[in-house]
């Protein structure tokens, strides 16, 4: 057997309390509510609402639309003010009778009381992140 020498012990020692200390990560918990508003279509909205420093707007939200391929959202008015983003995929918007195309990474914004309707024409899921500016 060999010997330990005081380094060997304290390397173990460190590595032992070391381990004791370390737990696994508690998985983090996010409120938020599932709503289908169209076909294929599911509008997840975050509960977390929080004060604004932007002038013009007092609280700023998020929430998630995904989309299944083929389907499409209906043209509505915007309600607030709002920033988009997408997340994953493509998808064909029509904006105040205007065609444009958002691909995965690209931001836009929409005024309120603008219209817009989306179409995922792709083969694959698409989500689409949109921050509420709320007045």
């Amino acid at each position: 057997m060999k010997k330990i020498d005081r380094r060997s012990a304290l390397t173990i020692g460190l590595a032992a309390a070391s381990a004791a200390v370390v737990r696994p990560a508690a998985s983090q918990t996010t409120d938020y509510t599932d709503t289908s508003p169209y076909p294929g279509v599911v509008q997840r909205a975050y509960a977390a609402q929080n004060p604004s420093v932007i002038p013009g707007f007092k609280t700023v939200s998020m929430r998630d639309v995904i989309m299944q391929p083929g389907s499409k959202t209906g043209t509505m008015p915007m309600p607030n003010d709002m920033i988009c983003h997408m997340l994953e995929g493509e998808l064909r918007h029509e904006k105040d009778g205007k065609p444009f195309t958002t691909k995965k990474n690209v931001a836009w914004t929409c005024n309120k009381g603008s219209f817009e309707q989306s179409f995922n024409d792709t083969n694959a899921v698409v989500i689409m992140r949109i921050t509420d500016l709320k007045a």
